[in-house]
């Protein structure tokens, strides 16, 4: 299986106002702004080590390793055409050799992984198999798994040590599951992203660390766009700037 299986012929395309490089399929699959917003959500002591799960063409990866420069990343990809081109990636940005992508299932992860990681950051697929909306014209294979998400979710803290930070991304509509299967975690925080101001949330960063006991907190969360589209002063120092997601904890 070549990456034209899973697009055309790769383009270079940028984030972070052109400091990032990703390669991705010029059509099919293409990154949008969850990544980059999941990227900005943690900020491990230099040093740590982070894995991106389902890491695709590397957009999180990479914006968190642009961010913090002591920081090393893994990309654990189940597919092996986004991981050759996250592979061009880590050679685009030069993250080299703080960087690397491994191909492995989350249902049985690289034994190295498991219980070593000082983070886990995930963009899972949105749907599981047989859930996918009909929306005609619409290939969303790339947002299918056969993994619920709570199975998801407690195979990615399998990763952590002990007081390690987890941080996802996803649709709002699935904040329930997504605590309940941090149940072995605290210090939950939980960060609404609205499209605008006076608009129902459409997704949700959550985060945790492992094996503690503190309270979830419901933090002020971000305002994607102003009334007239464009991004939010503070959504535009994320996505255009770099910035890491401010939030309460």
């Amino acid at each position: 299986m070549t990456p034209q299986a899973i697009g055309t012929i790769p383009t270079v395309d940028t984030l972070h106002g052109g400091r990032v490089k990703i390669v991705q399929p010029e059509e099919g699959y293409r990154v949008a702004i969850d990544p980059v917003l999941l990227a900005a959500s943690i900020s491990p002591a230099p040093g740590s080590t982070v894995v991106d799960v389902g890491c695709g063409t590397g957009a999180a990866l990479f914006c968190l390793l642009s961010r913090l420069a002591g920081v090393r990343g893994i990309g654990l990809e189940q597919h092996e055409p986004f991981a050759d081109l996250a592979r061009r990636g880590i050679k685009e940005n030069e993250f080299l050799p703080r960087a690397e992508v491994v191909v492995g299932d989350l249902a049985k992860p690289p034994e190295r992984l498991i219980g070593a990681c000082d983070a886990v950051m995930t963009n899972p697929p949105f749907f599981e198999v047989g859930t996918v909306p009909d929306r005609p014209g619409q290939d969303a294979t790339h947002a299918v798994t056969d993994l619920s998400l709570r199975y998801w979710i407690t195979q990615c803290v399998s990763l952590l040590k002990r007081g390690g930070q987890f941080s996802i991304i996803h649709r709002a509509e699935r904040l329930a599951d997504i605590i309940q299967a941090l149940s072995g975690c605290g210090s939950i925080v939980v960060i609404p992203l609205w499209p605008k101001a006076n608009m129902v949330a459409k997704r949700v960063i959550v985060t945790a660390l492992k094996d503690r006991k503190s309270p979830t907190t419901l933090s002020p969360g971000l305002v994607l766009h102003s009334d007239d589209d464009a991004y939010t002063d503070e959504a535009a120092a994320i996505l255009r700037g770099g910035e890491a997601l401010q939030f309460v904890s």
